[in-house]
Protein backbone atom coordinates (compact mmCIF):
# COMPACT_ATOMS: atom_id res chain seq x y z
CA UNK A 1 0.00 0.00 0.00
CA UNK A 2 1.45 3.35 -1.11
CA UNK A 3 2.14 5.33 2.39
CA UNK A 4 1.67 8.92 3.00
CA UNK A 5 3.47 11.35 4.62
CA UNK A 6 2.26 14.78 6.10
CA UNK A 7 4.92 17.70 6.42
CA UNK A 8 4.63 21.18 8.17
CA UNK A 9 6.33 24.41 6.36
CA UNK A 10 6.12 22.72 3.07
CA UNK A 11 6.19 25.91 1.52
CA UNK A 12 10.06 26.39 1.11
CA UNK A 13 13.36 25.16 1.92
CA UNK A 14 13.70 21.66 3.58
CA UNK A 15 9.96 21.48 4.00
CA UNK A 16 9.29 22.19 -0.04
CA UNK A 17 12.77 19.59 -0.46
CA UNK A 18 11.36 16.92 1.43
CA UNK A 19 7.87 17.32 -0.45
CA UNK A 20 9.34 16.70 -3.70
CA UNK A 21 11.57 13.77 -2.79
CA UNK A 22 9.14 11.60 -1.07
CA UNK A 23 6.84 12.27 -3.75
CA UNK A 24 9.19 10.99 -6.51
CA UNK A 25 9.54 8.03 -4.27
CA UNK A 26 6.22 6.84 -4.70
CA UNK A 27 4.81 8.50 -1.41
CA UNK A 28 1.56 10.37 -0.99
CA UNK A 29 2.50 13.74 0.39
CA UNK A 30 0.07 16.08 2.31
CA UNK A 31 2.21 19.96 2.55
CA UNK A 32 1.08 21.87 4.28
CA UNK A 33 1.86 25.58 4.84
CA UNK A 34 -0.29 29.24 6.29
CA UNK A 35 -0.45 30.47 2.16
CA UNK A 36 -1.16 27.51 -0.06
CA UNK A 37 -2.58 30.33 -2.42
CA UNK A 38 1.10 30.84 -3.10
CA UNK A 39 2.08 27.77 -3.93
CA UNK A 40 2.56 26.86 -7.61
CA UNK A 41 5.23 24.22 -7.63
CA UNK A 42 4.17 21.93 -5.45
CA UNK A 43 0.69 21.92 -6.84
CA UNK A 44 2.19 20.77 -10.25
CA UNK A 45 2.67 17.09 -8.56
CA UNK A 46 0.28 14.21 -9.05
CA UNK A 47 0.54 12.66 -5.84
CA UNK A 48 1.13 15.79 -3.50
CA UNK A 49 -1.71 17.72 -1.85
CA UNK A 50 -1.33 21.12 -0.29
CA UNK A 51 -3.26 21.72 2.98
CA UNK A 52 -3.57 25.41 4.94
CA UNK A 53 -1.36 25.06 8.22
CA UNK A 54 -0.47 28.00 10.42
CA UNK A 55 1.25 25.86 13.36
CA UNK A 56 -0.04 28.31 15.99
CA UNK A 57 -3.80 28.01 15.41
CA UNK A 58 -4.82 24.54 17.12
CA UNK A 59 -7.89 24.97 15.05
CA UNK A 60 -6.90 25.25 11.54
CA UNK A 61 -3.83 22.44 12.85
CA UNK A 62 -7.34 20.04 13.63
CA UNK A 63 -8.67 20.65 9.81
CA UNK A 64 -5.63 19.90 8.06
CA UNK A 65 -5.24 16.95 10.15
CA UNK A 66 -8.75 15.95 9.49
CA UNK A 67 -8.68 17.13 5.66
CA UNK A 68 -5.81 15.20 5.20
CA UNK A 69 -6.58 11.75 7.04
CA UNK A 70 -10.23 12.02 4.52
CA UNK A 71 -8.38 12.66 1.63
CA UNK A 72 -5.47 9.91 2.13
CA UNK A 73 -7.14 7.42 4.24
CA UNK A 74 -3.82 6.93 6.31
CA UNK A 75 -1.62 8.90 7.68
CA UNK A 76 1.91 7.06 8.41
CA UNK A 77 4.30 9.80 8.83
CA UNK A 78 4.22 13.02 10.33
CA UNK A 79 7.41 15.42 10.09
CA UNK A 80 7.01 18.48 12.42
CA UNK A 81 9.32 20.83 10.37
CA UNK A 82 7.86 24.47 10.39
CA UNK A 83 10.42 26.79 12.50
CA UNK A 84 11.29 30.20 13.36
CA UNK A 85 14.28 31.84 15.67
CA UNK A 86 13.95 34.72 17.64
CA UNK A 87 17.63 35.72 17.97
CA UNK A 88 19.33 39.07 19.70
CA UNK A 89 19.81 40.19 23.14
CA UNK A 90 17.25 38.61 25.89
CA UNK A 91 16.73 42.06 27.45
CA UNK A 92 15.45 43.59 24.30
CA UNK A 93 13.14 40.57 23.70
CA UNK A 94 9.67 41.34 23.23
CA UNK A 95 6.77 39.62 25.04
CA UNK A 96 4.81 38.80 21.45
CA UNK A 97 8.49 37.79 20.29
CA UNK A 98 9.17 35.30 23.17
CA UNK A 99 5.50 33.83 22.43
CA UNK A 100 6.01 33.65 18.92
CA UNK A 101 9.33 31.58 19.70
CA UNK A 102 7.72 29.36 21.72
CA UNK A 103 4.58 28.95 19.43
CA UNK A 104 6.24 27.86 16.38
CA UNK A 105 8.44 26.05 17.58
CA UNK A 106 7.03 24.34 20.48
CA UNK A 107 3.39 24.16 20.63
CA UNK A 108 3.35 23.81 16.88
CA UNK A 109 4.66 20.29 17.45
CA UNK A 110 2.40 19.84 20.47
CA UNK A 111 -0.64 21.04 18.35
CA UNK A 112 0.24 18.15 15.64
CA UNK A 113 1.01 15.47 17.57
CA UNK A 114 -1.86 16.15 19.41
CA UNK A 115 -4.35 15.90 16.53
CA UNK A 116 -2.63 13.05 15.24
CA UNK A 117 -2.87 10.86 17.96
CA UNK A 118 -6.01 9.41 17.90
CA UNK A 119 -5.53 8.50 14.05
CA UNK A 120 -2.40 7.22 15.23
CA UNK A 121 -3.71 4.81 18.33
CA UNK A 122 -6.10 4.01 16.27
CA UNK A 123 -3.82 1.96 13.64
CA UNK A 124 -1.30 0.90 16.79
CA UNK A 125 1.36 2.49 14.26
CA UNK A 126 2.70 6.00 13.11
CA UNK A 127 5.94 8.12 13.73
CA UNK A 128 6.65 11.57 14.45
CA UNK A 129 9.44 12.61 13.02
CA UNK A 130 10.37 16.24 14.38
CA UNK A 131 13.34 18.43 13.04
CA UNK A 132 15.35 20.19 15.78
CA UNK A 133 18.60 21.36 15.91
CA UNK A 134 22.12 20.84 17.26
CA UNK A 135 21.41 23.93 19.36
CA UNK A 136 18.85 21.67 21.22
CA UNK A 137 21.44 19.20 22.11
CA UNK A 138 25.12 20.71 21.77
CA UNK A 139 25.24 24.00 22.28
CA UNK A 140 23.83 27.20 23.03
CA UNK A 141 24.66 29.74 20.24
CA UNK A 142 24.96 33.71 21.94
CA UNK A 143 21.81 36.33 21.66
CA UNK A 144 19.96 33.05 20.37
CA UNK A 145 18.65 32.18 23.89
CA UNK A 146 15.04 32.10 23.05
CA UNK A 147 16.07 29.91 20.15
CA UNK A 148 18.49 27.55 21.95
CA UNK A 149 15.36 27.33 24.54
CA UNK A 150 12.94 26.08 21.82
CA UNK A 151 14.84 23.39 21.14
CA UNK A 152 16.03 22.46 24.05
CA UNK A 153 12.42 22.48 24.68
CA UNK A 154 11.24 20.11 22.18
CA UNK A 155 13.88 17.97 22.80
CA UNK A 156 12.44 17.00 26.18
CA UNK A 157 9.41 16.77 25.21
CA UNK A 158 9.97 14.15 22.49
CA UNK A 159 12.25 12.28 24.86
CA UNK A 160 9.34 12.42 27.52
CA UNK A 161 6.75 11.39 24.81
CA UNK A 162 8.47 8.47 24.26
CA UNK A 163 7.81 6.62 27.46
CA UNK A 164 4.05 7.28 26.53
CA UNK A 165 4.16 6.13 22.90
CA UNK A 166 6.26 3.17 22.52
CA UNK A 167 3.48 0.79 23.85
CA UNK A 168 1.20 1.89 21.69
CA UNK A 169 3.45 1.27 18.46
CA UNK A 170 3.64 5.30 17.77
CA UNK A 171 7.84 5.97 17.04
CA UNK A 172 9.08 8.94 18.13
CA UNK A 173 12.00 10.43 16.13
CA UNK A 174 14.57 14.04 16.33
CA UNK A 175 16.38 15.50 13.60
CA UNK A 176 19.06 17.66 14.70
CA UNK A 177 20.47 19.85 11.98
CA UNK A 178 22.24 22.42 11.59
CA UNK A 179 21.25 24.61 8.38
CA UNK A 180 21.71 24.23 4.88
CA UNK A 181 22.25 25.55 1.26
CA UNK A 182 19.16 26.85 0.04
CA UNK A 183 17.25 26.81 3.84
CA UNK A 184 15.28 29.65 4.29
CA UNK A 185 15.88 29.70 8.06
CA UNK A 186 17.49 32.66 7.82
CA UNK A 187 14.46 35.02 6.45
CA UNK A 188 11.99 33.43 9.73
CA UNK A 189 14.33 35.12 12.09
CA UNK A 190 13.34 38.37 14.02
CA UNK A 191 16.24 40.06 15.71
CA UNK A 192 15.53 41.38 18.77
CA UNK A 193 17.02 45.62 18.79
CA UNK A 194 17.54 48.73 20.79
CA UNK A 195 19.79 50.92 18.93
CA UNK A 196 20.06 53.02 22.62
CA UNK A 197 21.80 50.19 24.07
CA UNK A 198 25.11 49.61 21.98
CA UNK A 199 26.63 46.83 25.06
CA UNK A 200 25.99 44.17 23.04
CA UNK A 201 26.80 45.10 19.85
CA UNK A 202 30.03 43.06 19.43
CA UNK A 203 28.61 39.55 19.67
CA UNK A 204 25.40 40.46 18.35
CA UNK A 205 26.84 41.44 15.00
CA UNK A 206 29.13 38.48 14.92
CA UNK A 207 26.10 35.84 15.34
CA UNK A 208 24.22 38.26 13.12
CA UNK A 209 27.21 37.94 10.03
CA UNK A 210 27.76 33.97 11.02
CA UNK A 211 24.11 33.29 10.17
CA UNK A 212 23.22 36.31 7.50
CA UNK A 213 26.55 35.72 5.85
CA UNK A 214 27.26 32.29 5.86
CA UNK A 215 29.46 30.78 2.83
CA UNK A 216 27.16 28.18 1.19
CA UNK A 217 30.23 25.99 0.47
CA UNK A 218 30.59 25.71 4.55
CA UNK A 219 26.97 25.02 4.79
CA UNK A 220 25.45 21.07 5.00
CA UNK A 221 24.17 20.30 1.47
CA UNK A 222 20.36 20.25 2.48
CA UNK A 223 19.70 16.54 0.69
CA UNK A 224 21.72 14.82 3.52
CA UNK A 225 18.77 16.06 6.23
CA UNK A 226 16.16 14.79 3.50
CA UNK A 227 18.11 11.57 3.46
CA UNK A 228 17.96 11.47 6.77
CA UNK A 229 14.79 11.89 7.29
CA UNK A 230 13.82 9.30 4.25
CA UNK A 231 16.37 6.58 6.16
CA UNK A 232 13.46 6.75 9.18
CA UNK A 233 10.42 7.29 7.85
CA UNK A 234 11.22 4.04 5.70
CA UNK A 235 12.87 2.24 8.90
CA UNK A 236 16.16 1.90 7.23
CA UNK A 237 17.02 3.68 10.31
CA UNK A 238 15.72 3.40 13.87
CA UNK A 239 17.73 5.79 15.47
CA UNK A 240 16.17 8.11 18.07
CA UNK A 241 18.12 11.34 17.63
CA UNK A 242 20.04 11.57 14.07
CA UNK A 243 22.82 14.60 14.02
CA UNK A 244 23.15 15.18 10.45
CA UNK A 245 25.94 17.70 9.31
CA UNK A 246 29.59 18.26 9.68
CA UNK A 247 28.90 21.33 12.27
CA UNK A 248 26.64 19.39 14.58
CA UNK A 249 28.20 16.04 14.79
CA UNK A 250 31.54 17.80 15.75
CA UNK A 251 30.60 20.04 18.26
CA UNK A 252 28.73 17.06 19.55
CA UNK A 253 31.47 15.05 19.62
CA UNK A 254 33.45 17.93 21.76
CA UNK A 255 30.76 18.62 24.06
CA UNK A 256 30.58 14.68 25.24
CA UNK A 257 34.47 14.77 26.03
CA UNK A 258 34.89 17.45 27.65
CA UNK A 259 33.63 18.97 30.77
CA UNK A 260 30.57 21.75 30.33
CA UNK A 261 33.05 24.65 31.78
CA UNK A 262 35.52 23.88 29.14
CA UNK A 263 33.51 23.01 26.45
CA UNK A 264 31.96 26.24 27.43
CA UNK A 265 34.82 28.44 27.78
CA UNK A 266 36.09 26.91 24.09
CA UNK A 267 32.78 28.39 22.24
CA UNK A 268 33.32 31.86 24.03
CA UNK A 269 36.75 31.85 21.93
CA UNK A 270 34.85 31.61 18.77
CA UNK A 271 31.92 33.44 19.49
CA UNK A 272 33.68 36.42 21.57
Amino acid sequence: MQKTIFITGASSGLGKLTARYFAANGWNVAATMRTPEKETELTQIKNIQIFKLDVTNRTQVQEAVDAAIHAFGKIDVVVNNAGVGAYGPLEFAADQTIDWQFNVNVKGPIYVIQSFLPHFRENKDGMFINISSFMGVTTAVPVGSLYNMSKFALEGLIEGLYYELKPLGIALRLVEQGGSAGNNFKDAIIWNENPAITDYDAITNKVKALITQRDPKLQDDPQIIVDAIYALATKQSEQFRTVVGAAGQGLMALRNSIPIESYLEKMETFFV
